[in-house]
Order: structure tokens, then C-alpha cells, then sequence
């Protein structure tokens, strides 16, 4: 099983970047995949999930409006669109696996995540 992450990069306040999970190794269209971050200093955190079939999104309250998650489970990807970008949102970005088939829910619990990508680095500065 693997996720690679992969987007990131140095963006000015108000820009966008589109982040993307490819999955390996197991059948992505299976899984719910969520994204979270981890700023310097600070603890990781929840930003974005879909359930498995792409019918089901759930954002944290300060991503709500300005970042957007979808999947393509024929390319096996999970992207998170991420628009006005500020410079909070600095962050190592991952993407990592729901470990419950078929899930329909999906929460912000790290311990509910089985498999995780590397990250991927976003920075936001002018």
C-alpha cells in the first residue's frame, strides 16, 4: 500500500495550488482518503475527506469555501483543490487512507487513517 502526495509548492497569498494523492497497492475506489496538514511547530491536523465514492466530502471549518476535495478512482487520485491561500495555510500537506471499507463517514481522528503518503510541502508567503 502507498500514497504519494504531491502540488505542493511556494504560492503568494490569494493563490491556488491543486494537491494530488495517487494511490497503489490497493484498491483506492474501496477507501475513504483524507487530507491533513502539519505546520511547523504545531500538531497535524485534519483539512479534507471523501468517502469512497466521491458522494461524501467533509472539511475542516477554516478550509470550508476555499479548498475542495474529489477523487478519480480510475486514476486511482484523490486531489485537494486549495483556493485564497493565506498564509496560515503553510503546512506539510498528507493524504492517508480511512482504514474502514466502504466508509461513508469520515472523521478527523488520525487514528481512524491506516496509511499515510510522505507530504508534501505548501508554503503561502508573499
Amino acid at each position: 500500500v502507498q500514497l504519494q502526495a504531491s502540488g505542493g509548492g511556494y504560492v503568494q497569498p490569494g493563490g491556488s495550488l491543486r494537491l494530488s494523492c495517487a494511490a497503489s497497492g490497493f484498491a483506492l475506489a474501496d477507501y475513504g482518503i483524507g487530507w491533513f496538514r502539519q505546520a511547523p511547530g504545531e500538531e497535524r491536523e485534519f483539512v479534507a475527506g471523501v468517502n469512497w465514492s466521491g458522494s461524501r466530502t467533509y472539511y475542516a471549518d477554516s478550509m470550508k469555501g476555499r479548498f475542495t476535495i474529489s477523487r478519480d478512482n480510475a486514476k486511482n487520485t484523490v486531489d485537494l483543490q486549495m483556493n485564497n491561500l493565506k498564509p496560515e495555510d503553510t503546512a506539510v500537506y498528507y493524504c492517508a487512507r480511512n482504514r474502514k471499507l466502504l466508509v461513508e463517514v469520515l472523521g478527523p481522528a488520525e487514528t481512524d487513517y491506516d496509511y499515510w503518503g510522505q507530504g508534501t510541502l505548501v508554503t503561502v508567503s508573499s
